[in-house]
C-alpha cells in the first residue's frame, strides 16, 4: 500500500496556519474532533455502496442503516468541529469542500471493501474500537463531545453485534466462507493499529480526548473472542505505516471524494 503523495509531513495550507508551532487548545481539539467525523464519515460512504449490492434484502437495509448511524455521527462531530474552529465552516464545508491532505481519518476505512468478508471485518474492528472509545468519551469534560458519544456508543453497540454475528456464521461456515473470511481479516488487519495511535497528551489529561492505547487491549480482546468463535486465526502481519491522522492517505481517499463531493462542488452553495 502506498500513499498518494511523498511519506514526509504534510505542507501547511493556508487554511491550517493556526497549526504551526505548537498549536493552541482550540486548534488540537479541532484536529481531535476532525479525526473522529473523518472515521466516521469516510465509513459511512464505504458502506453506501452495498446499498443494492448486499448477498440479501436484508442486510441491504442493515448495512444501509450502519451507514446512516455513521452519518449521523459524522455530522454531529463535523458541527461541532466547525464551532470549534471559529472559521464559519459548517457541516458541509467541512465534508465537501476539503482535499484529501485535510482529512485525517486512518486508513482502515477509506479502502474499498468490494467483499463482503472484508466488510464484516473491517465493521468487526471498528466497531470494537469504536465501542470503547465512545464509551471513554460519554466521560468527556467537552459536553457536546460527551453527548454525541453517548448516543454514538448505543448504535455502535449493534454494529457491533452484526459483525459479530456476521464473522461468526461465515468463519465457521463452509470451507470456502471459512477461507475467504480469514483472508479478509488478513487483508485488514495491517490496518488495524492506527486506530490505537497515541493522540494529543495534554487532551488526555484535560479529559477531553480518550487515549486509545488505554483501551487497545479490551478492544482487540472482543475481535479476539468473536474471531476465536468463528474458528479463525488473529494474522501474524506487521501493521501498515498510516499516516492518515497528519493528512497522509492512500490513493482510495482521492476517488471517494471525487465521487462524494462531486455535486456539492458542481453547485456551490445550491440548498434543497
Amino acid at each position: 500500500m502506498t500513499t498518494s503523495r511523498d511519506s514526509s509531513p504534510p505542507p501547511l495550507r493556508s487554511s491550517d496556519e493556526q497549526f504551526r508551532g505548537r498549536p493552541d487548545p482550540s486548534a488540537r481539539r479541532f484536529e481531535y474532533v476532525l479525526g473522529l467525523a473523518d472515521d466516521a464519515l469516510v465509513s459511512a460512504q464505504r458502506m453506501g455502496w452495498w446499498i443494492s449490492r448486499a448477498p440479501e434484502l436484508e442486510e441491504d437495509v442493515a448495512l444501509a442503516n450502519i451507514g446512516l448511524d455513521q452519518l449521523g455521527q459524522a455530522r454531529s462531530l463535523l458541527d461541532h468541529a466547525g464551532r470549534i474552529e471559529g472559521a464559519g465552516r459548517d457541516e458541509d464545508a467541512l465534508a465537501y469542500l476539503r482535499d484529501d491532505r485535510d482529512f485525517r481519518n486512518v486508513w482502515l476505512v477509506e479502502r474499498p471493501q468490494t467483499d463482503f468478508g472484508v466488510t464484516m471485518a473491517r465493521l468487526l474492528v471498528l466497531a470494537a474500537y469504536q465501542s470503547e472509545l465512545y464509551a471513554a468519551l460519554t466521560r468527556s469534560t467537552d459536553p457536546t463531545l460527551a453527548a454525541i458519544a453517548g448516543k454514538a456508543v448505543k448504535e455502535v453497540a449493534y454494529h457491533l453485534d452484526h459483525a459479530s454475528r456476521w464473522v461468526v456464521r461465515l468463519g465457521d461456515g463452509t470451507e470456502e466462507s471459512h477461507a475467504r473470511m480469514q483472508a479478509a481479516l488478513e487483508a485488514e488487519w495491517p490496518f488495524v493499529e492506527e486506530l490505537f495511535a497515541p493522540v494529543d497528551a495534554d487532551l488526555v489529561a484535560q479529559g477531553v480526548a480518550a487515549d486509545p492505547t488505554a483501551f487497545r487491549e479490551a478492544a482487540l480482546g472482543t475481535v479476539r473472542d468473536v474471531v476465536v468463535e468463528a474458528t479463525l486465526e488473529l494474522p501474524d502481519v506487521p501493521p501498515a505505516v498510516g499516516g492518515g491522522r497528519h493528512g497522509l492517505h492512500t490513493e482510495h481517499l482521492g476517488y471517494l471524494l471525487a465521487e462524494m463531493q462531486h455535486l456539492h462542488r458542481s453547485h456551490p452553495g445550491a440548498t434543497w
